[in-house]
């Protein structure tokens, strides 16, 4: 007996033994695998470079940024070369440092008062943009020396693309001059640009270059002087010669200055002043920013296939405005193919490498990426919900009124409660005799208006599908939001241009919304985009209509009375506006004769005026 209870507890032990090594080995036995996507799995196949890559995406973003290019080119157009600027550069020693260049430059440069203020008013107001300026310069400078050398062109010539596009190549003026050296399209087409929907070579820095050298040979062998050649490039060949014959012959860029177009007159002592100001940052207390990437770190590989920014982004593992900054011809973030023509790309070494060494992968991938893409469109038109029937339109009896209408054109701070009021007559026939969907009218707009009220039968049926109107578009409105002012934050690589280009807007109505007096924002800035349009809407009630229609009475009654306001500090005409319903920006200005927005706290300002 004893002996059959010791087996048996033995047995016991030995069975919880094994039961306890079974369930411990039962994680790795049912461990799931984590299923790759394909992408994963074709990047899990790549030979990797080990280079770290140096492309720095803030340094990137300066690529594109362009509060540089529309605060120099405003300069370059409006600056004054006979105003003296106050800054501190003794006369005789920019002599000395203009003789210096002069002796070492094809250039003819000599001092003049005129040059002297461009030089000091750069010095004053643009240090900080120079400085960026030349880190740009890092990177695109060697590819226009190496162009100019093949073509003979003074090497001096590169300055002017600061000038010209603030070494921007997404630069784009308002006449539509494009890239870094500012070709006009037929200009483009002139020099064998390539311009078509997937390509802009004016913004590819190798061969705008290029065309840029070839038009500068090309004057040079016409006018034979490059300060005259500087002048064509700005002004075009016939304004120069134009000012040759009415100088009397004369043929040196001073010597007919003042018969050239008024930007062309300060154009070439800009250029100079840049050449200037480049040559001597150092003893200025220029610190040219740090360029993380130099062009010999990039390298280019032809591509064999279409293939999106997107796909070559998620592929190298790199961000994709990296590429896009890189390669900036490429209009739609597609790298297109055509039938015998090559395309290629530029990426950092590091990159090229991992693209090389991968090729067929990637190639696979694309097709497969683009394969997908093309059968989820499919399913998703095949699937997709058919729409709903429209409702149908309320039919009303017809009217048999022979009266005519009246107009009346809307003023700012009318609503539709107020006119139907004046008019005795309700808000749903306003809608109805002039087809409006919403209670929301445009100032200007002429609303026909018939004050007779309609005959019996047809006046009680109104009535009724009145009431139904009202009820069903106060149930509308309250399911709307707000009108709210639109608000954006400024994150890395914005500006003023990109953002008014995003949001549908222009960079003078952000300044003037946000009362900048320059392009440059702070990071992190909240900017409004848009001020939301005060609309007053009737809801159904007759009451609250009544109350609504006696508080637009009041306004409108104040709106002749002048009132004064008392400027406090942080106040801006945007803030002020906004305390008054109906008056905008421009209405402050014409009531106060303000030309610029700027204010001072204490300054009495009249409102409805």
């Amino acid at each position: 007996m004893i002996v059959k209870k010791i087996s048996l507890v033995v047995t016991a032990l030995f069975s919880l033994s094994m039961f306890a090594q079974e369930s411990a080995e039962l994680p790795k036995e049912f461990k799931q695998d984590i299923k790759l996507s394909y992408l994963d799995s074709i990047k899990s196949t790549f030979k990797r470079d080990q280079l770290a890559s140096k492309v720095d995406s803030l340094w990137m973003n300066e690529l594109v940024s362009l509060d540089i290019y529309d605060d120099l080119t405003k300069d370059i157009q409006t600056i004054n070369k006979d105003v003296t600027v106050d800054e501190e550069l003794p006369t005789e020693l920019l002599k000395q440092r203009l003789a210096a260049m002069n002796q070492k430059s094809p250039f003819e440069i000599e001092y003049n008062q005129g040059l002297e203020n461009i030089i000091k008013s750069f010095l004053k107001n643009r240090k900080k943009s120079f400085s960026r300026l030349m880190a740009l310069s890092e990177y695109y400078f060697p590819m226009f020396e190496d162009a100019f050398a093949k073509q003979n062109v003074p090497l001096e010539i590169k300055y002017l693309a600061v000038v010209e596009s603030a070494l921007n190549p997404k630069a784009v003026s308002k006449m539509g001059a494009t890239g870094l050296w500012q070709f006009m399209y037929g200009t483009g087409k002139q020099y064998a640009l390539k311009i078509d929907s997937y390509i802009d070579e004016r913004s590819d820095p190798l061969k705008a270059t290029a065309a840029a050298s070839e038009y500068m040979t090309k004057m040079y062998n016409i006018f034979g002087d490059w300060e005259l050649v500087l002048a064509s490039y700005n002004s075009g060949p016939g304004n120069v010669t134009k000012a040759i014959r009415r100088s009397g012959g004369k043929t040196k860029y001073w010597d007919i200055r003042n018969y050239l177009p008024k930007e062309t007159q300060g154009y070439v002592p800009a250029f100079l002043a840049t050449m200037y100001l480049f040559e001597y940052h150092k003893e200025h207390g220029i610190n040219p920013e740090r360029a993380v990437v130099k062009n010999f770190e990039t390298d280019t590989v032809c591509v064999k296939n279409q293939m999106s920014f997107k796909q070559i982004a998620d592929l190298l593992d790199m961000p994709q405005s990296q590429i896009q900054l890189l390669n900036p011809s490429y209009k739609m973030g597609v790298v297109p193919f055509y039938q015998e023509e090559q395309h290629f790309i530029r990426l950092p070494k590091d990159k090229v490498a991992t693209f090389v060494s991968n090729e067929e992968q990637i190639y696979a991938y694309v097709k497969y990426d683009a394969e997908t893409r093309s059968s989820n469109s499919r399913l998703a038109v095949k699937y997709a919900p058919k729409v709903k029937p429209a409702a149908k339109a309320i039919v009303r009896p017809t009217e048999t009124d022979s009266n005519n209408f009246e107009f009346y054109k809307v003023r700012k701070g009318d609503n539709l409660g107020a006119i139907a009021s004046k008019y005795n007559v309700s808000i749903s026939e306003l809608k109805k005799w002039n087809n409006l969907k919403t209670n929301a009218v445009a100032i200007g707009r002429s609303l026909k208006i018939k004050s007779d009220e309609p005959s019996s039968s047809a006046s009680k049926v109104n009535a009724a599908i009145d009431k139904r109107e009202e009820a069903i578009a106060s149930a509308d409105e309250k399911e709307k939001p707000t009108a709210v002012d639109m608000d954006y934050v400024v994150v890395a690589g914005d500006n003023l241009g990109s953002i008014a280009k995003k949001f549908g807007t222009t960079i003078a109505e952000l300044k003037e919304l946000n009362n900048l007096t320059s392009n440059n924002i702070g990071l992190g800035k909240t900017l409004i985009i848009s001020k939301a349009a005060i609309v007053i809407e009737e809801p159904a009630s007759t009451a609250i209509a009544s109350n609504s229609v006696d508080s637009f009475k009041k306004k409108a009654a104040s709106k002749n009375v002048t009132e004064d306001y008392y400027v406090k500090k942080g106040d801006s005409l945007y803030s002020i506006s906004k305390k008054y319903p109906g008056v905008t920006i421009s209405d402050i200005k014409k009531w106060n004769g303000i030309k610029d927005e700027d204010i001072k706290p204490g300054m009495k300002l009249k409102i409805n005026g």
